[in-house]
């Protein structure tokens, strides 16, 4: 699914990518916000309540209501699960965890993708990005050290995030071919609203205006920066405009420590490191090798 055909422009598809970072980033400092005082599935079902006017501009954009078509409906269901329990396991990660720390764990995301890709997909893995997967989670313990007393068992959280996340991932390679990407933004955005609203009966607190109004500007957030990401590929090429995903850890760092004033270590950041340079050269082999 494009808007019009693909046009070369690399330094807008860099800044697409480096503000897809910023503002995706901002909605996760609002959750981390709201997460002190209000239950998960409270924040997810208002967030999501007002997802529906950014997914209404990106339909309007790709080409009208027809993007929204669903095509598989198992397929989307599936997809929908994993998008509901990685976003249930972030988000509750950020109640516990530093901004930068969640996020930087996160990134492991691209060595499960990896990893899973061979039984799944049969795809060939080489001994290198074999390597790569394996610094990559060496690089996790080192930010994570278990048995120590900076553990802390909230890590699997955003470890577990990445694992579902990297799945979903894997489905929708398959699933590009029926769906647009409109409809399984869509359909995913939807269940993890419903799945927010069945908390209900758990506690819900009433939320105040100020409250509700950012959670609102965390869902323009969160739909404009998947709208840029999108922009980003097209406007430039993958092996171009990737790398600089990562440029989402240093805005969670920046936007840490203005809000709450917290640096990551020096452990996390070695680690941090090495799960960054892991998922790079792992999208280095991918590309030389479709190449």
């Amino acid at each position: 699914m494009i808007a019009g055909a693909p046009s070369s422009n690399p330094l807008k598809g860099i800044a697409c990518m480096l503000v897809s970072g910023l503002v995706i980033t901002l909605n996760d400092a609002v959750m981390k916000m709201m997460t002190a005082d209000y239950p998960i599935g409270e924040i997810l079902f208002i967030r999501g309540f007002f997802v529906i006017i950014p997914i209404g501009l990106l339909a309007w954009r790709f080409g009208g209501m027809g993007q929204l078509r669903v095509g598989n409906i198992r397929a989307q269901a599936i997809r929908a699960a994993l998008t509901v329990l990685s976003t249930f396991l972030y988000i509750t990660s950020l109640r516990y965890l530093h901004l930068a720390d969640a996020l930087a764990i996160t990134f492991t995301g691209p060595l499960f993708l990896t990893a899973l890709a061979a039984p799944a997909l049969g795809e060939q893995v080489g001994w290198r990005r074999w390597a790569a997967v394996g610094i990559g989670f060496a690089g996790v313990l080192v930010m994570t050290r278990p048995g120590s007393e900076a553990w802390q068992w909230a890590a699997l959280l955003p470890l577990g995030a990445a694992l579902s996340g990297a799945s979903r991932d894997l489905l929708t390679r398959r699933m590009t071919i029926t769906e647009t990407s409109v409809s399984m933004l869509c359909v995913s955005s939807l269940a993890v609203t419903l799945s927010g609203l069945a908390t209900l009966p758990l506690g819900w607190r009433l939320p105040n205006p100020a409250d509700v109004g950012l959670l609102a500007g965390a869902a323009i957030f969160l739909g404009l920066g998947q709208f840029l990401l999108i922009e980003a590929y097209r406007l430039g090429e993958a092996v171009v405009v990737a790398p600089f995903k990562y440029t989402n850890l240093l805005w969670g760092v920046v936007i840490g420590f203005v809000m709450w004033s917290h640096l990551p270590d020096r452990w996390t950041t070695l680690g941090a490191i090495l799960v960054m340079a892991s998922g790079l050269y792992i999208f280095h082999r991918e590309t030389v090798a479709r190449r």
